[in-house]
């Protein structure tokens, strides 16, 4: 279980114009963020602890405003 970020920490980072995005999206950015990261680290070996990691990784990427949520 991911503790910090908190989920609303993430959805309010990720909301436009004072309008926070709902956790279904959040949950979709997360987890599209955190396979981009396990196909870039594909050569090595995965666990069901590394996935773990990698949605820590997406979160904290989120919170820190490196990444976007663009709707299409």
């Amino acid at each position: 279980m991911i503790n910090s970020p908190s989920v609303d920490c993430l959805i309010e980072q990720l909301g436009t114009d004072g309008q926070p995005l709902s956790r279904y999206a959040l949950c979709v950015v997360v987890a599209k963020r955190a396979r981009q990261i396990i196909e870039a680290t594909s050569g090595t070996s995965t666990s069901s602890t590394e996935v773990i990691k990698e949605l820590a990784i997406a979160s904290q990427e989120i919170a820190a405003g490196k990444i976007k949520c663009v709707k299409d």
